[in-house]
């Protein structure tokens, strides 16, 4: 509540000096008096008229501005009259009473088009200000487009509503308020604003913020459910932080509401730009938590869904920098800035920075592509280069990966999205691949049935898809025989992988084991045997036979042909493969 009184008193103070500096002085309706008006939201001045009277509402904040200054000379340039110099000025003093004591509408939204308001049902050269009630009927206060000599054309005060003007001006009452107050309250000023009007400030407005304060109160019980609501989940954080920017709302709710209170419509139109703008900042400000809190939803939502939760996240700090930069066009439109030059010059400007920042947009659109394809998603392991680890946070710069070594390692999403990514977490089931080798000395039977116990006993197991499970003999080593075992486990966590890859070793051991062999070690046999020496009599044979090639010039090399040299050779190299024959198959039966 202290902080409350302070800051009602702050703003007091600053309000008061505010209008003790803009607000205009009671006038008569004789003689009525210019004061100087608040500073109001600055328009953009069009080049082509250096008095700002390119558009409408350029005209009109213009004529009002040079009134402020007392500046009747400028003032009168505002008017299409040919009237006298000293006519002119009063006819100018007698327009600025009209548009701040008897006029009907907002000067804010008054066109800001050099062509005005087309859609108005007026002619396409005229604009209405607003409309000003009298005792014999109602006048409208009316701009029109027109040419002197050879400048582009400019919007003044119509000459026709300058001709009514001093019936007007002579038919407005006094304020009803000021018709009731004493008159001391009336005549009495302090710089040169009337006393009642300082009353007015300092009572109105604290009772204005006051209530903003009861509502803010009232509103937090309802706004609790909501918030509960759409966070899922009670969360005081929320509510304050949705609070702050709600209390500033309703703070522009009550500036608007004071607005029409002032007397002099550029005042009006002072607090009611400041009205839009705190409402602006504020809305914008209540976003940036509602964002957060329906981020903070999807997260919880979204447990399993990592992809989901790194797109969310993403695609909402791009929405909180679009409503921030939405909320400063909204202030800068307000404030009378062209935003076509604007837009212009941050074109221009846009491609010297998108040259310099290259690196940063290849990682803006990095991240996109990363959260749009998803080949990795938050909390997937994964290997990419030297790279691997399991992904923390995708952000719109960096990958944040925290490794095997429990280190954290920031990867460029630029150089991240051209890179090969192995995602690990993506596998539908894991591949069980071993290669061993079986003791060299083991028979053939007993490696048949060492293998077929194997693929039994891997086709057998609960956690291995049995379609996918083969047991071969792969190669015959000088030491061994290889064996390649390969099957997929139906599993995707890599711990219970381990623990069902531990189970299947250990049984490939006992398998072997019962098989009657071992496991083969690098080793290497060496054998003693009595060499018998050549063969005397098939060696005649053979040189008999191969003379006789090349008697016949019929010698095999370098050409081979099929063609049988003779019957006598043939029986002679069919006697010599049966002697071979018969070696072999003596051979192998000894061995057996």
């Amino acid at each position: 509540m202290g902080k409350l009184i302070k800051g009602l008193i702050f703003s007091v103070v600053l309000l008061a000096c505010l209008v003790s500096t803009g607000l205009p002085a009671e006038r008569s309706f004789t003689t009525p008096l210019r004061t100087k008006e608040p500073p109001a939201p600055a328009v953009q001045e069009p080049a082509d008229d250096p008095l700002g009277r390119s558009t409408p509402q350029g005209t009109v904040l213009g004529f009002m501005r040079a009134m402020g200054r007392e500046d009747d000379e400028r003032a009168v340039e505002y008017l299409d009259t040919k009237q006298p110099p000293k006519r002119a000025q009063q006819l100018a003093r007698e327009l600025q009473y009209v548009l701040d004591t008897g006029l009907s509408g907002s000067l804010a939204n008054l066109s800001r088009d050099p062509q005005g308001d087309l859609g108005d049902g007026l002619p396409s050269n005229r604009e209405r200000v607003g409309v000003v009630k009298t005792a014999s009927g109602a006048f409208d206060i009316l701009l029109e487009r027109v040419q002197q000599d050879n400048d582009p054309p400019v919007w003044l005060f119509s000459s026709d509503t300058l001709k009514h003007l001093p019936e007007i001006y002579g038919q407005l009452k006094t304020p009803l308020i000021e018709r009731y107050l004493p008159s001391g309250l009336t005549q009495n000023r302090i710089l040169r604003v009337p006393l009642w009007r300082w009353i007015a400030l300092f009572v109105v407005l604290p009772l204005l913020l006051l209530l903003v304060w009861f509502m803010s109160r009232a509103l937090t019980p309802l706004l609790r459910p909501l918030i509960r609501r759409l966070a899922r989940h009670e969360d005081e954080g929320a509510v304050k932080r949705i609070m702050k920017p709600f209390r500033l709302l309703v703070v522009a709710f009550a500036l608007y509401v004071y607005a029409p209170l002032e007397q002099s419509a550029l005042s009006q139109l002072f607090f009611i730009h400041v009205a839009e703008t705190l409402a602006t900042v504020s809305l914008t400000w209540l976003c940036l938590p509602l964002i957060d809190i329906l981020l903070k939803r999807t997260d919880r939502t979204s447990r399993t869904a990592s992809g989901r939760i790194a797109i969310t996240r993403l695609v909402a700090q791009l929405g909180k920098g679009l409503i921030i930069v939405t909320g400063v066009a909204v202030i800068l439109y307000y404030a009378g800035i062209n935003l076509t030059a604007v837009l212009t010059g941050l074109g221009v400007g846009g491609i010297a920075i998108a040259l310099a920042a290259q690196k940063t947009l290849e990682n803006l659109f990095g991240g996109i592509m990363i959260a749009s394809d998803q080949p990795i998603r938050v909390g997937d392991f994964f290997s990419a280069g030297a790279h691997s680890g399991t992904v923390e946070h995708i952000g719109l710069r960096s990958t944040r990966i925290k490794t095997l070594s429990r280190t954290i390692v920031f990867v460029p999403n630029g150089q991240l999205s051209i890179m090969s990514l192995e995602n690990f977490t993506m596998r539908d089931k894991i591949c069980f691949h071993h290669t061993f080798g079986l003791r060299r000395e083991t028979p053939t039977n007993q490696l048949r049935y060492a293998m077929a116990e194997l693929r039994t006993m891997l086709t057998h197991h609960p956690e291995v898809e049995s379609t996918t499970v083969y047991v071969r003999l792969t190669a015959l080593r000088d030491s061994s025989f290889g064996v390649e075992v390969f099957a997929y486990v139906l599993t995707t966590v890599w711990e219970t992988f381990l623990e069902i890859q531990e189970d299947l070793l250990l049984h490939i051991i006992e398998t072997v084991e019962a098989s009657g062999t071992a496991f083969a070690f690098p080793s290497q046999t060496s054998y003693n045997a009595t060499d018998a020496g050549l063969d005397a009599a098939k060696g005649q044979a053979i040189m008999k036979t191969a003379r006789r090639w090349g008697e016949r010039g019929e010698l095999p090399f370098p050409d081979y042909t099929t063609k049988d040299s003779s019957d006598a050779d043939s029986e002679t190299n069919q006697g010599s493969s049966k002697e071979a024959i018969q070696v072999r198959t003596g051979s192998d039966q000894t061995t057996e």
